[in-house]
């Protein structure tokens, strides 16, 4: 791997680069002259155009994942995470070739497992998902431009992928089929889909339901860390919650969103299906933990005992879980799902573990 300083380095210093697009001012400080000379107007132009590409990444989303990815990259961040392992240089003939199936989901949601293959002194051949293939290759080159040492070890495909000595694959759930028999003979991660949930208590203040709000309609629903299912008391008042989530209407207007809130309000509609519907939301009693897009479930509680008993039958399915009930342990604050460091691993593996120790 890279001398652990060095990857601080250079990441960090993508964090700094990412963290312009956020203020909107370029700053050639010395750490980004060299870089921002080569990149930054083809990094802006990428920003700007993404959403004609993909209607789902709007500027505001496309920001909002950069800012989840400048949190990881601080210094102190990177130093903690890295800190927790006992990572040292790879001679060149223990360097393995990693390949990793990215989603398409939200923005650069690849970049964690690119990072972590980096991290952990392998090379990477990356398959992005046509949904969000431009941004994460623009990334690359501007890595490999702080660093030119990782032209090597970071690479992209469109083709099948073969020659693997790991993989790491996320996917829906029948996609991960094809995966799991396809890669079955080398040592491999294969995600399927999660999705958060919220149990509400009734104490929640205005603040904290509007931290839930940020958690469903953050990326319109669609990342494995939004909330798709709340769980709530017996005696709740849905309507104080819809009061707040009102404040999310503006959404309703991005035509692919609105279609989709349209859509399952005349399917409901039309098998009489009772819902709640505020014009960007629609909340329906259901069981299941994966809602539609555009669409929240619920069910009632009366003990937090059966809470804790579905979240067990169904861990699986969750990868994170909102909350303010002292009972209900490992739970977010309203507002922060999108927020996740670098040790808050998908489905709860841990990444850098995994590639630590292929032979």
């Amino acid at each position: 791997m890279q001398d652990t300083d060095a990857f601080i380095s250079t990441f960090s210093r993508l964090g700094e680069f990412l963290r312009q697009f956020q203020d909107g001012i370029r700053k050639d400080s010395p750490r980004l002259e060299r870089v921002n000379g080569l990149h930054f107007e083809s990094f802006k132009t990428i920003l700007e155009e993404e959403p004609f590409y993909n209607p789902w990444f709007t500027p505001e989303f496309l920001g909002r994942a950069l800012k989840g990815i400048d949190s990881m990259l601080r210094e102190d961040v990177l130093r903690k995470w890295i800190g927790g392992y006992r990572l040292s240089s790879k001679p060149k003939g223990q360097v393995r070739k990693i390949g990793l199936v990215l989603a398409g989901n939200i923005p650069l949601v690849g970049f964690h497992d690119m990072m972590s293959v980096i991290a952990s002194g392998h090379a990477l051949l990356a398959k992005p998902s046509s949904r969000d293939d431009r941004l994460i290759r623009k990334v690359a080159e501007v890595l490999i431009r702080i660093d030119p040492s990782l032209e090597n070890r970071i690479h992209f495909t469109e083709d099948i992928m073969s020659g693997m000595d790991a993989m790491i694959a996320t996917g829906s759930n029948n996609a991960t089929r094809y995966f799991e028999y396809y890669f079955r003979e080398i040592p491999h991660i294969i995600r399927r889909n999660r999705n958060g949930i919220a149990v509400l208590t009734g104490e929640e203040s205005d603040e904290e339901l509007y931290g839930i709000g940020e958690d469903i309609f953050t990326y319109f629903g669609m990342g494995c860390r939004n909330v798709t299912k709340l769980y709530i008391p017996e005696t709740y008042d849905l309507k104080r919650l819809m009061g707040v989530l009102d404040r999310f209407r503006e959404l309703r207007h991005h035509h692919k969103y609105g279609n989709n809130v349209d859509y399952y309000r005349t399917m409901y509609l039309m098998n009489q299906v009772p819902i709640l519907d505020n014009g960007a939301i629609l909340i329906k009693e259901d069981h299941a933990i994966a809602s539609p897009v555009g669409v929240v479930f619920y069910e009632r509680y009366s003990e937090i005992s059966w809470v804790q008993a579905q979240m067990s039958a169904h861990h699986e399915e969750i990868q994170c879980c909102v909350s303010i009930h002292p009972d209900i342990q490992d739970a977010l604050l309203p507002g922060t799902t999108q927020d996740p460091r670098p040790w808050d691993y998908a489905d709860g593996v841990d990444t850098i573990r995994f590639l630590s120790e292929l032979n």
